[in-house]
């Protein structure tokens, strides 16, 4: 396992011209914001080939065979490397790899369940404790947030961001998932936090996912109403950078690993909301990211602190440009 240091520095490598990139996706936005952004931290262009399995093929996924109409889509392409994430894209990451006979590269983001041979490179978090000569490990998941785009964001942020005075708190709020729900005691908790947060003078920046319960979008409407604030309902374009540019801290749902490792791109103190439930796996992310000063358990009031900045994009980008270049090395001989 190559453990990734995100504060160390590197020579600068590129990928040879004209080499083929395409980007497995199975339409998930969590999976889609890593494979994205890993490949224009890469610096080629990227093909998007969309993988949808049906029926049966969907149920036995990743385990089972590629869907038939994934095999024809995956057959248009002859890339040199392949992005995947997401158990419904390893299928066709497989059938790509052998239809290529050894031409073709793969890479797939997060620990897969049909282990390490599901690729050539693998690239999970150091959370998912995954061992193997094969694997990159992070604290967290790439994204696509660069340094030059938060600058931009923040010099010229969206006119709703930019017009919010004092403090600004993020809110960033996911939804029911596998080891949390979001109950209406949750839900109440969570206003009664965001109206607690306005009251002391700050400004909030809501923004929900596509798991936010309905009503609790309609409760933090009610209730931030009177304050200086601005909560996107799912109308008109969403300020995402704009928002985690300029926060000043954030308040974040523990459910949401990738909304969480954005904000630490920023450097901004980031408190985690727990709802009931959880997972040892995000128990660890969450004190792998407080070790590395990033992120506190929400304990009833804003802290201020500051720490480097946490994206281990650039450098997985370049462990992955650095890993190509061996295969064909090994290939050609």
């Amino acid at each position: 396992m190559c453990d990734v240091v995100q504060s160390a520095k590197h020579t600068p490598q590129t990928l040879p011209p004209g080499t083929k990139l395409v980007v497995l996706s199975d339409g998930r936005a969590g999976h889609d914001s890593q494979t994205f952004g890993l490949a224009a931290a890469l610096g080629v262009e990227k093909q998007v080939a969309p993988i949808a399995p049906r029926g049966l093929f969907k149920l036995l996924a990743p385990f089972g065979p590629v869907d038939p109409r994934d095999a024809a889509s995956a057959r248009r392409y002859q890339p040199d490397i392949v992005l995947a994430a997401g158990r419904r894209t390893i299928p066709a990451l497989r059938y790509m790899k052998k239809i290529a006979r050894g031409k073709t590269f793969t890479v797939y983001l997060n620990k897969p369940h049909t282990g390490l041979g599901a690729a050539d490179l693998i690239i999970a978090p150091s959370h998912d404790a995954l061992n193997g000569a094969n694997v990159i490990s992070t604290i967290t998941p790439v994204n696509s947030l660069t340094e030059s785009q938060l600058a931009a964001a923040r010099k010229n942020p969206d006119p709703r961001i930019g017009a919010l005075p004092g403090k600004r708190v993020a809110l960033l709020i996911g939804g029911d998932s596998h080891h949390f729900k979001f109950t209406p005691q949750v839900q109440k908790q969570l206003t009664h936090i965001a109206r607690q947060i306005c009251l002391s003078g700050a400004s909030l920046m809501a923004t929900p996912s596509r798991r936010t319960p309905p009503s609790l979008i309609d409760m933090l409407k009610d209730h931030l109403r009177a304050f200086p604030s601005f909560l996107w309902d799912g109308t008109g374009e969403n300020p995402y950078l704009s928002l985690l540019a300029c926060a000043d801290a954030f308040l974040i749902t523990a459910d949401s690993v990738n909304m969480i490792s954005e904000a630490a791109s920023t450097g901004a103190p980031i408190h985690i909301f727990t709802p009931p439930g959880g997972h040892q796996k995000l128990i660890k992310f969450q004190n792998k990211l407080a070790a590395a000063g990033a992120a506190r358990l929400w304990r009833g009031a804003l802290e201020d602190w500051r720490y480097d900045p946490i994206n281990a994009t650039p450098m997985i980008a370049q462990s992955v440009i650095s890993a190509y270049n061996q295969y064909v090395q090994q290939s050609s001989t």
